[in-house]
């Protein structure tokens, strides 16, 4: 297989996936808000400049994302310490159950999805897909978030 017809076809099966986990994690009222709250779990906490510049994108639809996460209560902003001018953003314990259920939603579709895969070639499937994802970020040719 050249590197270009691999490219397509993994390109191709990524975009599926994507579009299949988006539409299984869809907030019903904040689309595309599980991901920067999951962002904020992992890493956080974060500023909403911060956070745009991360994700490399405009710093009033992270503004908006993030109304809506405090608005809804999974968020909440803090004084820092350090400077009184800034609000890092935190997650709240409503945040970490929403991210728990999705959590264990998707462990629930992936399971059942890898039924009939054995414990090795799910285990294998999972290092191959980190080493591709690490490897795509070492190389240069994408951002590295």
């Amino acid at each position: 297989m050249s590197d270009l017809d691999l490219a397509d076809q993994v390109t191709r099966q990524l975009l599926a996936l994507t579009r299949l986990v988006k539409r299984a994690e869809a907030a019903p009222d904040e689309p595309g808000c599980l991901p920067l709250l999951a962002m904020l779990a992992e890493d956080g906490p974060f500023r909403a400049g911060e956070i745009a510049a991360e994700l490399g994108v405009n710093p009033s639809t992270v503004s908006r994302q993030v109304a809506g996460l405090v608005r809804s209560g999974l968020v909440e902003r803090r004084a820092d310490p350090e400077d009184g001018r800034v609000s890092p953003l935190v997650v709240t314990a409503a945040g970490r159950r929403l991210l728990d259920l999705g959590r264990q939603r998707r462990a629930v579709q992936f399971g059942d999805a890898l039924a009939g895969w054995s414990p090795e070639a799910r285990a294998r499937f999972a290092d191959l897909l980190g080493c591709f994802v690490r490897d795509l970020r070492q190389s240069g040719a994408l951002p590295a978030q």
